[in-house]
C-alpha cells in the first residue's frame, strides 16, 4: 500500500493544478483565436449549425436545437453559455459583421435580453458560408477530436478575412482580458492588401487605409492622434462620444437629439443614462432641462432632451460629455491566441498572423484541388486512349472468364486464358498498360460514353482537366500568383458585404463646462405636515400669505444658498443644503423631507425647523419629556455634517420642544397630569449642545412634560386645556426646579 502514495509538496500540487486551470480557461474557454477571431464556442456553434445543414437558403431552426446539438457534441459547457453567444453573433449592435441570422426576439440595444432559446430561431448568414465555412471539405485546416473523442470539430475555421479586427472581441480570462474594438470589413481589407503587397509596411502607413475602430453604434472617437500608439502597442485608452444633433421646438425651445451613442453605453446604461441626465436636474447641476423622452426604435437611437429657450447649448452639451456616458472610454487589449498562447498584438501583428493563415490555408486547398485534378487527368486520359482502341478493349472484355482477368490484362498486359479474334490483337493487348486507376475507370465506363458527343466532351473535359492543373501548380509555386488569389477573394467578399464607416475619427478639444453661478436670493421654506417640503420665491409668498401658513406647519424665510435646519424628538439636528429643496410654483407638491436629508419619518418625529441664517442669530431654547431644559448658542449648530447630535439626552428621554430665543420672557411648562409652572425664561442657563440641562419642574411619578408656552409681559395668550380656557400670564409666577400648580378641570 505504501508504494502507491506519492508524496509532493502541497503548494507545487496547487501551484500546477491551479496553471493548468488558468491555461484551459485562456485557451479554450476566454479568448479568440487570431486566425479565426473566434472563442472556441463560437466557432463550435458556427460548425455545428453547418454540420446540421442550418444554411442562409434554408428554412429557420429551432435555436435550443443548436445549443442542444453544440452541447452535446462539441461543448459541453452549459447551454446558457452557447445560446449567450448564439445571441451576440446575431446582434448587429454589438457586432460590425453579425454571423447569425436570428429569427425572433434576440434582444435589443437597450438591454432587454434575448427570449428564451425554445422561442428563437436561426440560420448562419451568408458571409459565415462563403467566408468562415466555406472550404472546410477541402481540408484545409486540421480536424481534433471533441472532448470525449466520439466526433472530430475543426480546431480553427478557414476564415478569409480578419474576423478578429473587423468583429473585435471581448473576454475575461484568469489574469487576463481582451477588449478588441470592431472596425470596418473595408478598411480592414485593404490594409490587408497593403500589407501582402509589401511586409515591411509600417503600423503608420497601414492607419492610411484603417482610420480607427468603427463601432456598430456609430459615434465620434475624439483622439485620433493616440490611436497610432494603440495600434503599434495593442494597448491603450479611445475616448469616444455620442453623436448630438440641434433641433428647433415649438415655443422657441430647442431639443438636443442624441442620434448615436458610445459603444460602450449599449445595454443598461442607456438607462443608466436617462438617469443620469435626470439627476443633473434634481441635483441642481443644471435647471436648463424641460424634459427628456427616449424615442428609440428599430430604425434606430432617438434620446430627446427638451431644453429652455434661454439655454447655453454648446455648454450644455460639455455637461453631458462630463457627467454622464455620453463621452466614454473604451479600453483596448488586442490579447488573443497566438501559436497556442495568448499574446496583445498591435494592428500590423494581427494582419500578418491573418495573412500567414491565408496563405497556409490557399496552399493546403490548391494541394488537395491539384491532387483531384491530377486523378482526374490520369482517369480522363485512359478513357480517351480506351476510345481510340474500344474495338479492342471490348475483345479483351469478350474474351475474359471475370474482371479480375480482364483488369489483369488492361493493367498488366496478362493474356492467358482470355480469347482473341487474331494475334495481332493479342499482340496489342500485351501492351496496353493501363494504371490500375484508368482500368478501374475502363470497367466501369458505360456504353452511351461511346457516342460521339461524349468522346468530345471528354476531351475537352481533360483540356480543362490541364488547365487547372496548369494553374494550380503555378499557384503553388509563385507566391506573387497565390497572393493574388488571395486578393480577388477579398475583393469579392468587400464588393459584395462592406459598407460605409459609420464612427467618425476626429480630434476633440477636451469638453469644459462652465457652471453658471448662482445669485444669492431670498426665499420663502414651506412644509406641510406630511413632511413635503418646498421653496418659494417672496413674491409668490406674498400673494399667498394667509393661505400658505394655513397649510403649513413650517413656513419661514431662508437663503437660497444657506441651509435649513431639522430637530428631532430624538435631539438629532438635520441639515438640508437649501438648494437641495425644490424650487418653484406654490402649488407645487414638493418633496419628501426623508429624499433629501437623514431623516427618517419612521424613527423620530420633526420638532422644530428654522433657517441657518436665523440660528446664527439667536439662541435656541430645548425641552424635554423629563423636564430638562437648555439655551444654545445657535451658532454651535452651524457644521458640515448632515446630522449631529442637537442635544444630549437621558435614557428614555425625547425632546419636546425646541424653539428660537428671541423676546420671549416667560416660559410655561405643562405636565401629562395638568401642572403647569411659569418662571423667567432668564432662569434657564446657557449650556454647550452636548450638555443634558438642568431640571426646569419637579415631576411626579410616572407623570412628564407635555407642553412648552412662551409669554411676554404685555400678552394675553390663552390656551385650551382640557376644554377650559387658561390665561398663561396670569398663573403664578414660579421659580425652576418646583412643582408648579394643578389646574382643576
Amino acid at each position: 500500500m505504501n508504494d502507491r502514495i506519492i508524496k509532493t509538496e502541497y503548494s507545487e500540487v496547487m501551484q500546477k493544478s491551479f496553471i493548468n486551470y488558468a491555461m484551459s480557461v485562456i485557451i479554450a474557454r476566454a479568448l479568440p483565436d487570431v486566425r479565426d477571431g473566434l472563442k472556441p464556442v463560437q466557432r463550435r456553434t458556427l460548425y455545428d449549425m453547418y454540420e446540421l445543414g442550418i444554411r442562409y437558403d434554408r428554412p429557420y431552426r429551432k435555436a435550443a436545437r443548436i445549443v442542444g446539438d453544440t452541447m452535446g457534441k462539441y461543448h459541453p459547457h452549459g447551454d446558457s453559455s452557447i445560446y449567450d453567444a448564439l445571441v451576440v453573433m446575431t446582434q448587429d449592435f454589438k457586432k460590425g459583421l453579425p454571423l447569425v441570422d436570428g429569427h425572433g426576439n434576440f434582444g435589443n440595444i437597450e438591454g432587454d435580453g434575448a427570449a428564451a432559446m425554445r422561442y428563437t430561431e436561426a440560420r448562419l448568414e451568408r458571409i459565415t458560408q462563403e467566408a468562415f465555412l466555406a472550404d472546410l471539405d477541402k481540408d484545409v485546416v486540421d480536424f481534433v477530436p471533441n472532448f470525449d473523442e466520439t466526433e472530430k470539430e475543426p480546431s480553427v475555421l478557414p476564415v478569409k478575412i480578419p474576423n478578429l479586427l473587423i468583429n473585435g472581441s471581448e473576454g475575461i480570462a484568469v489574469g487576463m482580458a481582451t477588449n478588441i474594438p470592431p472596425h470596418n470589413m473595408v478598411e480592414i481589407i485593404n490594409a490587408t492588401k497593403a500589407y501582402m503587397n509589401d511586409e515591411n509596411i509600417t503600423t503608420r502607413e497601414l492607419m492610411r487605409y484603417v482610420k480607427g475602430p468603427d463601432f456598430p453604434t456609430g459615434g465620434i472617437v475624439i483622439n485620433k492622434d493616440e490611436l497610432l500608439e494603440i495600434y503599434e502597442t495593442g494597448m491603450g485608452k479611445i475616448k469616444i462620444r455620442g453623436k448630438v444633433e440641434v433641433e428647433k421646438a415649438k415655443g422657441g425651445r430647442i431639443n438636443l437629439v442624441i442620434t448615436e451613442i458610445p459603444y460602450t453605453m449599449i445595454g443598461a446604461n442607456i438607462g443608466k443614462f436617462l438617469m443620469d441626465v435626470a439627476n443633473l436636474v434634481e441635483s441642481k447641476k443644471t435647471q436648463d432641462i424641460v424634459d427628456i423622452t427616449n424615442q428609440s426604435s428599430k430604425e434606430g437611437i432617438r434620446i430627446v432632451i427638451e431644453l429652455r429657450k434661454d439655454a447655453d447649448v454648446e455648454n450644455f452639451k460639455n455637461l453631458l460629455y462630463k457627467k454622464t456616458r455620453l463621452e466614454d472610454t473604451f479600453g483596448v487589449n488586442m490579447l488573443a491566441i497566438s501559436d497556442g498562447r495568448p499574446e496583445t498584438m498591435g494592428l500590423k501583428q494581427i494582419l500578418a498572423a491573418n495573412v500567414k493563415f491565408s496563405f497556409e490555408v490557399t496552399t493546403r486547398k490548391y494541394k488537395n484541388l491539384l491532387e483531384k485534378e491530377l486523378d482526374k487527368k490520369e482517369i480522363q486520359e485512359g478513357l480517351i486512349k480506351a476510345c481510340n482502341v474500344i474495338d479492342l478493349i471490348i475483345e479483351i472484355l469478350r474474351g475474359s472468364k471475370d474482371r479480375n482477368m480482364a483488369k489483369a490484362c488492361l493493367v498488366e498486359g496478362k493474356v492467358d486464358g482470355i480469347k482473341f479474334r487474331s494475334k495481332e490483337s493479342k499482340i496489342m493487348a500485351t501492351q496496353l498498360l493501363f494504371s490500375e486507376k484508368q482500368a478501374n475507370a475502363i470497367l466501369e465506363m458505360r456504353l452511351y460514353k461511346l457516342i460521339g458527343l461524349e468522346i468530345e466532351a471528354l476531351i475537352n473535359e481533360h483540356e480543362d482537366t490541364m488547365a487547372n492543373i496548369y494553374r494550380y501548380e503555378d499557384i503553388l509555386a509563385r507566391r506573387d500568383s497565390m497572393a493574388q488569389v488571395i486578393i480577388n477573394e477579398l475583393d469579392e467578399i468587400k464588393e459584395s458585404y462592406g459598407r460605409k464607416r459609420r464612427t467618425e475619427i476626429t480630434n476633440a478639444e477636451e469638453a469644459v463646462y462652465v457652471e453658471k453661478k448662482v445669485e444669492e436670493m431670498d426665499i420663502v421654506f414651506l412644509m406641510d405636515r406630511f413632511g413635503y417640503a418646498r421653496t418659494i420665491d417672496l413674491q409668490t409668498y406674498e400673494r399667498n400669505k394667509d393661505t400658505v401658513h394655513a397649510e403649513n406647519r413650517y413656513v419661514f424665510q431662508c437663503k437660497n444658498m444657506g441651509k435649513v435646519c431639522i430637530f428631532t424628538n430624538t435631539g438629532q439636528l438635520h441639515t438640508i443644503k437649501a438648494s437641495d429643496i425644490p424650487f418653484g410654483r406654490f402649488r407645487d407638491k414638493g418633496i419628501p423631507i426623508d429624499n433629501i436629508s437623514n431623516y427618517d419619518s419612521s424613527k423620530e418625529s420633526i420638532i422644530y425647523a428654522a433657517s441657518q441664517t436665523d440660528l446664527n442669530l439667536y439662541r435656541v431654547i430645548f425641552a424635554t419629556k423629563q423636564a430638562m431644559l437648555k439655551i444654545v448658542d445657535g451658532g454651535e449648530f452651524d457644521v458640515a455634517k448632515r446630522t449631529v447630535a442637537a442635544t444630549k439626552l437621558q435614557d428614555g428621554d425625547e425632546v419636546v420642544s425646541v424653539v428660537t430665543y428671541k423676546e420671549q420672557q416667560n416660559i410655561i411648562l405643562q405636565t401629562k397630569d395638568g401642572y403647569f409652572l411659569r418662571f423667567p425664561v432668564a432662569d434657564i442657563p446657557e449650556k454647550k449642545k452636548a450638555a443634558v440641562g438642568v431640571r426646569g419642574m419637579k415631576l411626579g411619578a410616572n407623570d412628564e412634560l407635555e407642553a412648552v408656552y412662551y409669554t411676554r409681559s404685555t400678552d394675553d395668550s390663552t390656551i385650551e386645556y382640557k376644554e377650559k380656557t387658561i390665561e398663561l400670564n396670569k398663573l403664578k409666577l414660579g421659580n425652576r426646579d418646583t412643582k408648579g400648580v394643578k389646574v382643576r378641570v
